[in-house]
């Protein structure tokens, strides 16, 4: 996702009109990815009668800087309605 939002390197950003915002980097691995696949029906968003697969963070992607969400810590993983992950 901070690759996408940052497009970072050596210097200077690369293709600065081509970079994502955090939103559109976090819709291309959740409800965008289920919709390419045809599983947009039972993934890719938070919504009743779905599987319940998602990350909960210890901070919001969408509130810290671009460059900083590779910092972001996992604090647990929910996959089909059950914890598989949770950070001690």
């Amino acid at each position: 996702m901070r690759g996408s939002c940052g497009r970072a390197g050596w210097q200077n950003t690369i293709g600065e009109s081509e970079k994502a915002t955090p939103y559109q980097a976090l819709q291309a691995i959740t409800i965008n990815a289920a919709y390419e696949f045809f599983e947009e029906d039972s993934k890719g968003s938070i919504e009743e009668g779905k599987l319940a697969d998602f990350v909960i963070f210890e901070k919001n992607p969408l509130s810290v800087d671009a460059m900083t969400i590779k910092d972001i810590e996992v604090a647990e993983t929910i996959k089909e309605g059950r914890t598989i992950f949770e950070k001690k």
